[in-house]
């Protein structure tokens, strides 16, 4: 049948699995080696080869020569990232191994050693996979942790269970694989081509040297000794045989079969009979010596072509020289008349005569330039046409090349069929009229065929499928032990800048010798480029100049100290957002991606206080703001807005102008004057203005404005942003002319502030600091210019859901975070010169989040409207009497300059 002939699956000779193990036999896996076909060359000497094949448990190699007693392997292939494949369709006993490089094609002798071959190799190569060693990522402290994290214990547990069964083991094939293989002749060559190697002619003739040697030696040698080692090597082998045949051996014997088979020295005896049944070895070698002689004709009559091309070139480079000395020369003779001339006007001329020669120089350069590019792209299109004709002509000879074997194929048949008519009709009633019961038969051997292709295809897939898995979770936890040593660094270089800057401010500056070596110390360090760390080329998050919204990483101070602050917290910064990827951040977006319609909710809550991921920002904060702008928002009213801002302009435009280049100075889509955003924040503030005329521009509104076109992106979505603020969030008069609201909360913070952290408290207003000089512009603008970026739209994510009551509990958490160092300072100066950029020195966001959220509980509503009301009613019982007092203070001052008035001269009645 058809199957029976072409199909390398068909019926193999396959065992029942009952009963037995899934692992192959110790003994037997540790000698796998065997003669097969391999499919190669190139051109008319293209066809089969016969190739000793042996593996290599080491390397996971799969090594191949030409004989078995040949000293250097041709080639190997590498198993570990190979994949295994048969077709239904190839000839009987022919399976692919497809390495990321290559696919080898080989042939086995029949089906059943193809089977067990390919068996063989997944087993090899599953065990080689899972041999390697695992990985442990631990020692990381406490400190490099984000938080209050625990310190990482990671142990990675690949998966090492044995391949599922989709297909029973098959039966070693006797004679065939094996050391027993080695001892048989050299298979026959299915085709008159030789079975040497023309693309590894080196390794043929040292293993053709090797063997020739090797003969000698055995020839010296007594036939007794022989002899006695055939007879040790029949015993041995018939055991080997005994070994197949049974499996399931216990490991004892086969340990003991494998020592006695080295003391024997078994691959030096079937070596030697290997070597007896070639007899054309002497005839393989004189072709290859004759070769070797052409070989080296050749590579001298190339060096000749080399050295001519040298001799060619090096006479180029004579001409170029000689060039080179004459206008050497020609300059040489121009500076001797510039020397030589006695007044300045013919020095002048000849300076002149130079200047207009380069500028003809110039010229002449440019237009050659321009014609080389003409060239240049001339060239190009004429070879692309090039290419295009050669792919024409090339299709057309394919096709001609198709056409003349189908008429060589008709002509054949033709001929055979004129020859002898009567065999071709049998011949076409024979295969063409088939009777039922042989397409029956055809039928049922294809779907044998195929269903052991889909068992031995499926096993294939299932092994390949673990083995990336086992890979991918490898690299996941090396990467991970990656970033927290790199984490661990970023702290290491932290701590020293820490040092070098007490130092600087400890050591006296009358100490020279320590205060160079101390400058030269911090200048190294702010060379340092902590921007783009080794991090880019492993993508572990590194810190890169700008952030994804266009905030600068790492501050731009003019001060030196300043700068070694900056470079502390980019170092800082990096640290963090390396900890926090795996640990918290990947966890985070999992969840947030597993999001669908988003709907008010306690866990939505928790998750926006956490912070949005950049990539679900807009869409969250589009949708927070919908739900409080919605009863106000009116369609096409913004549009409205702007067609009004055209016809009118409006009292605050001057304001707004000035305040347009101060926007946002760290974040780089705000700092050129012709950016797109720039123009669109005018647009919303001057439609703003017209939105509510109470209220109109007030400096701060600007930086709320940029913040929100920021992530929405959106022109008009960031007005309504700005309208959801001051309208629904903020209470009224927050931003009026007066700021009552404002000041208000000031006074209220100053409450929250002696309640929480009442030593602070008291040792603030022992050195009688007015803590609202630094904290009003936080509640105004809500942090912008103050915290980092990434921190800020955390604190912007909570405020758009939660309200201003976030504010307050940031505020005091930020005051919590840097107490220590606050208590440490006892000088008014230096504690107002602290205050002014130490919110810039937070870099852990979750640390700040827990103790907002955390440790500022509780923090009810109630309790904030009733300071509010309490704070409002005194200070505006306090403005009244401040108005009161003006009133009376004018009063006064204008009695008493009409009085001085009455007693003064004007100078008309003086001069008369």
């Amino acid at each position: 049948s058809w199957a029976s002939r072409s199909s390398p699956f068909s019926r193999a000779g396959h065992v029942s699995h009952k009963g037995r193990s899934r692992r192959c036999p110790r003994g037997l896996r540790n000698k796998l080696c065997g003669y097969l076909l391999k499919f190669g060359g190139k051109g008319p000497i293209k066809g089969w080869k016969s190739r000793w094949f042996f593996y290599d448990e080491k390397k996971c190699h799969l090594y191949y020569s030409r004989t078995a007693q040949d000293a250097n392997p041709l080639g190997s292939i590498d198993l570990s990232t190979a994949t295994l494949d048969c077709r239904v369709e190839a000839e009987e006993g022919t399976f692919e191994i497809k390495t990321p490089s290559r696919v080898f094609t080989l042939k086995a002798v029949n089906k059943q050693t193809m089977m067990y071959w390919l068996q063989q190799l997944q087993w090899k190569r599953w065990e080689y996979n899972n041999s390697q060693p695992g990985i442990l990522v631990s020692g990381v402290t406490d400190e490099a942790l984000p938080g209050n994290a625990s310190p990482l214990h990671i142990t990675l547990e690949l998966d090492n269970a044995e391949t599922d069964e989709f297909f029973c083991p098959v039966k070693t094939p006797t004679g065939l694989v094996g050391i027993a293989a080695a001892s048989q002749p050299v298979p026959e060559m299915p085709t008159t081509l030789p079975n040497i190697s023309l693309k590894h002619l080196g390794t043929e003739i040292q293993n053709t040297m090797h063997n020739i040697c090797s003969n000698k030696q055995s020839r010296g040698n007594g036939h007794v000794s022989q002899g006695t080692e055939s007879q040790k090597f029949g015993e041995n082998q018939n055991e080997e045989q005994h070994l197949q045949a049974d499996p399931g051996l216990a490991g004892k014997e086969i340990e003991e079969y494998s020592r006695s088979t080295q003391k024997l020295g078994l691959t030096a005896n079937f070596i030697q009979k290997a070597r007896k049944q070639n007899s054309n070895f002497h005839i393989f070698t004189e072709g290859l010596c004759e070769k070797h002689v052409q070989e080296k004709v050749g590579a001298l009559q190339q060096q000749v072509l080399t050295l001519t091309e040298d001799l060619k070139s090096q006479k180029e480079l004579v001409k170029i020289l000689h060039k080179a000395l004459e206008a050497a020369q020609q300059e040489k003779r121009a500076c001797s008349t510039y020397l030589t001339a006695t007044e300045d006007r013919d020095r002048l001329e000849l300076v002149r005569h130079k200047v207009r020669q380069i500028a003809e120089l110039r010229k002449h350069v440019e237009s050659l330039q321009q014609d080389k590019k003409a060239l240049e792209d001339t060239l190009g299109l004429r070879e692309e046409h090039i290419k295009e004709l050669q792919q024409h002509v090339q299709l057309l000879m394919d096709k001609n090349h198709a056409k003349q074997q189908v008429i060589f194929k008709l002509m054949e048949k033709v001929t055979k069929n004129f020859m002898d008519p009567s065999k071709a009709a049998d011949g076409l009633d024979s295969g063409t009229f088939l009777n039922p019961h042989e397409k029956v038969e055809h039928l049922k051997d294809d779907i044998e065929a195929y269903r052991t292709q889909n068992q031995f295809l499926n096993s294939e897939i299932h092994q390949v499928t673990k083995i990336w898995r086992n890979a991918a979770e490898k690299e996941k936890v090396l990467l991970m032990k990656c970033a927290y040593l790199q984490a661990k660094n970023c702290q290491i270089e932290s701590k020293y800048l820490t040092v070098l800057r007490k130092l600087q401010d400890t050591l006296p500056s009358e100490d020279s010798e320590y205060g160079e070596m101390l400058k030269k110390l911090v200048h190294e360090a702010l060379q340092w480029d902590v921007k783009e760390g080794a991090a880019d080329s492993m993508k572990l998050n590194p810190i890169s100049e700008y952030d994804d919204y266009g905030f600068m990483t790492v501050p731009d101070y003019e001060v030196e100290d300043l700068k070694l602050l900056a470079k502390i917290q980019a170092l800082e910064i990096r640290s963090n957002n390396l900890l926090n990827h795996e640990a918290v951040e990947k966890p985070l977006r999992e969840k947030w991606n597993s999001i669908g319609e988003l709907m008010p909710s306690a866990d939505l809550k928790h998750l926006i206080r956490s912070g949005i991921p950049p990539e679900h920002r807009q869409r969250v904060w589009k949708w927070m703001i919908s739900l409080r702008v919605r009863p106000i928002q009116a369609p096409n009213h913004y549009d409205l807005l702007l067609k009004k801002c055209e016809t009118m302009e409006h009292p605050a435009f001057r304001q707004i102008e000035l305040d347009l280049n101060r926007t946002l100075i760290n974040n780089k889509h705000f700092t050129s004057p012709s950016s797109k955003f720039i123009s669109k924040l005018r647009r919303i503030l001057l439609a703003f203005s017209w939105q509510n005329p109470t209220i109109g521009y007030c400096q701060g509104l600007n930086r709320l404005a940029a913040i929100a076109l920021l992530i929405l992106e959106e022109e008009e979505s960031a007005f309504w942003c700005l309208v959801c603020i001051v309208e629904t969030i903020m209470p009224a008069e927050y931003y009026s002319k007066t700021l009552i609201a404002s000041q208000v909360d000031q006074r209220v913070l100053q409450d929250f502030l002696s309640e929480k952290l009442p030593r602070l408290m008291a040792h603030l207003e022992q050195h009688k600091i007015d803590l609202s000089l630094i904290t009003f512009n936080w509640f105004l603008v809500i942090f912008v210019d103050s915290l980092i970026s990434d921190i800020l739209l955390r604190v912007w994510d909570a405020f758009l859901y939660e309200g201003i009551k976030v504010i307050f509990r940031y505020a005091l958490a930020i005051f919590k975070y840097n107490e220590e160092a606050i208590l440490r300072i006892h000088d008014t100066l230096e504690i107002y010169q602290y205050l002014r950029f130490f919110t810039k020195t937070i870099c852990n966001g979750r640390k700040l989040m827990n103790i907002a959220f955390n440790d500022m509980n509780p923090f009810p509503m109630k309790q904030l409207r009733n300071r509010r009301a309490m704070h409002r009613e005194k200070l505006e019982t306090e403005m009244q009497e401040l108005e009161h007092i003006k009133a009376e203070f004018l009063k006064e001052r204008s009695l008493q300059g009409s009085k001085s008035l009455e007693g003064c001269v004007s100078e008309d009645e003086e001069e008369a």
